[in-house]
């Protein structure tokens, strides 16, 4: 294997790295079980370099290089995901995009922009906003995920009832194929001719090519933004608040419903116990603001709404990218996570009752809450939050898991989606066939096999064993 860093050295020069601290930060992503495994003496393998290639052209040459050594190759942008799309395996290579970052290309006539994909999420925004312009991009890893990965994960954000998700936003893209070949997407507000090849690699998490620049349509920032909240009996009520109020039209980018018990716990001073709070921010033009503002208030209160204050809405921007690191709680015996599903608005109430009711049946079981963060005209999501603590600690990975199972099993069974906007990983992998089917599985496997057919582009990834 000593050979494979030598030839990379020699296409790359001084952009491969072997330094062993910096091979062990590259070894995984932020999933639960991943840092579970570090905490228990059970990291993955560090890989046998860490690879920095600078532009789309490195990453050709340095995918050939491996590719002719049936090397493995890792993609890594910032290591935020939480699905363990990101993991070493003995014998392979990280391909980092830290080196792939910068803006390329601002033009404010097209409301376009163009950036390397290992461009931070929060740098990224910073800079067209200096323009007076928003990629309108917001998930709650924005400080801390690149916008190759935003496209590799298929991610939304918090504000995309407005704005949309990834595949909204992105007008092109530059990716290199396993062989090395690059390709390019065409800069055109739609096409077609034939296929979108863009959607190939939205949600491939790095198993059919690596993205090396993304260019995104811009949104102008709004001339105005508000808050408004109101809370309602049941969380029944709130989501046929919403469904009434996006399919009047209305499109405030922040929708968000939290269950009785998650009200509790993040909207104690504005939310009276036992019900359910709507924040919503409204943002663009000051006299479309306005009329929202009257639209959703009549509807939201027409469906059994009180209103809040809106400094509800002040107190969840203020907080809303505050995650407790992982760590703490294992080292307490805690095992926790979120799982985002999505579902058409009649399966909405089902599935919230199905998934938190079987969760609470886990020996173990502290906290099975729910809330909506992203809704659209035929359905929402549920973002479903455990917190569990086994009776002993060697039962940590098995709860994790039979918390997953029993969400996915809820969604698969009610003909729900299983994934929104964390993508597949290997935590979700095994059930990919509720969602696409088998002959959609067969589809995916078979394009893997013919861009990769060493299958050397993140392994173990999205794709369920045969």
């Amino acid at each position: 294997m000593a050979d494979v860093v030598t030839a990379l050295e020699q296409a790359l020069g001084d952009r491969v790295c072997t330094d062993a601290q910096i091979l062990a930060a590259h070894r995984r992503d932020s999933w639960m079980l991943s840092e579970l495994d570090d905490l228990e003496g059970r990291p993955p393998p560090p890989p046998l370099a860490v690879l920095r290639p600078e532009s789309s052209a490195e990453v050709s040459a340095a995918l050939r290089v491996t590719r002719d050594a049936g090397v493995p190759v890792i993609p890594y942008g910032a290591g935020s995901g939480v699905c363990g799309a990101v993991r070493t395996c003995a014998g392979c290579v990280v391909l980092s995009t830290e080196a792939l970052t910068g803006l390329r290309e601002l033009d404010d006539a097209n409301l376009y922009a163009r950036f390397g994909a290992g461009t931070l999420g929060m740098r990224a925004e910073q800079r067209v906003q200096e323009a007076g312009l928003s990629i309108g991009h917001w998930p709650q890893s924005i400080e801390l995920s690149t916008v190759g990965g935003w496209v590799a994960t298929r991610a939304s954000g918090q504000y995309s009832t407005l704005y949309g998700s990834i595949e909204d936003l992105v007008l092109d893209l530059e990716v290199v194929l396993p062989n090395g070949s690059v390709v390019s997407t065409r800069r055109t507000p739609r096409a077609s001719a034939g296929p979108d090849l863009r959607q190939l690699f939205l949600g491939s998490e790095g198993t059919l090519g690596v993205v090396t620049e993304v260019g995104f349509s811009l949104w102008p920032l709004p001339e105005k933004s508000r808050g408004q909240a109101f809370h309602f009996e049941r969380f029944e009520a709130g989501i046929q608040a919403i469904r009434l109020l996006v399919r009047e039209g209305w499109r405030p980018p922040v929708t968000r419903l939290y269950d009785a018990r998650e009200s509790e716990r993040h909207f104690m001073e504005h939310c009276p116990p036992g019900r359910a709070m709507l924040i919503l921010l409204h943002e663009g033009p000051a006299a479309l603001v306005d009329a929202q503002l009257a639209g959703v208030q009549r509807i939201c209160v027409g469906a059994g709404g009180s209103e809040a204050e809106a400094a509800a809405v002040d107190s969840w921007l203020e907080k809303r990218n505050h995650v407790p690191a992982f760590r703490g709680f294992l080292e307490q015996g805690v095992i926790l996570d979120t799982i985002e599903v999505a579902c058409t608005w009649d399966l909405a109430l089902p599935l919230y009752e199905r998934a938190t009711a079987s969760l609470l049946e886990v020996p173990g079981m502290l906290l099975a809450t729910a809330h909506s963060s992203h809704s659209y005209r035929s359905g929402t999501n549920l973002y479903i939050t455990f917190v569990a603590r086994p009776q002993r600690r060697e039962q940590m990975a098995q709860t994790y898991r039979e918390c997953w199972r029993r969400v996915i099993e809820a969604a698969a069974e009610l003909g729900a989606g299983i994934a929104h906007h964390h993508g597949i990983g290997r935590v979700r992998r095994d059930w990919l066939a509720h969602e696409l089917g088998p002959a959609g599985v067969g589809m995916l496997r078979a394009l893997k096999r013919s861009l990769d057919p060493g299958d050397l582009l993140n392994p173990g990834v999205l794709l369920p064993d045969e």
